[in-house]
């Protein structure tokens, strides 16, 4: 049995695409992350557990663990800070929706200017890659099956918004 030589060479054009694919996927490590977050990235989940020590783990715990009945509010009607662990709520939201909380504060994210917090915004004090590195951080500390759901919830947003 003979293969013709444009069967040939369309078999080889199509080898060397799929493996050129696997190489950047695999090998440069080059896939397409999903969202902002680089969870992955020991650089930047490096520079996030510092800046995150310096800037958040007063109310939100050295261990993410967050205040002490934080679903319940204070006196004052703020709400305690929640754990950023796996059993708080963090991962229920999108990369940017956490980012844009993160840098503006609660009250201008949901354009209530009179809603009280004791989360500030970081606007002006933290950087977007200082913004973008500490919540790398603490999605890097999930376990890889909620790490894995927080991608799908990304996936989602992003498809949305074509």
């Amino acid at each position: 049995m003979r293969i013709s030589k444009s069967v040939l060479v369309g078999f080889t054009i199509a080898a060397a695409a799929a493996g050129a694919g696997l190489y950047f996927q695999y090998v440069a490590g080059k896939a397409s992350p999903i969202g902002l977050l680089r969870p992955g990235d020991s650089a930047i989940v490096a520079a996030g557990k510092t800046t995150y020590a310096t800037n958040c783990a007063s109310c939100h715990g050295a261990n993410l663990e967050g205040e002490p009945n934080w679903r319940k509010p204070n006196p004052d009607l703020t709400m305690p800070a929640p754990p950023h662990s796996k059993r708080g709520h963090t991962w229920h939201h999108a990369d940017q929706i956490l980012f844009d909380l993160t840098k503006y504060g609660v009250a201008k994210f949901i354009k209530q200017g009179s809603y009280k917090s004791n989360m500030p915004a970081y606007e002006g004090v933290l950087s977007d890659d200082e913004i973008i590195a500490v919540l790398s951080y603490i999605k890097s500390t999930w376990p890889k099956d909620v790490q894995d759901r927080h991608n799908q919830l990304n996936a989602q947003v992003e498809k949305a918004e074509k």
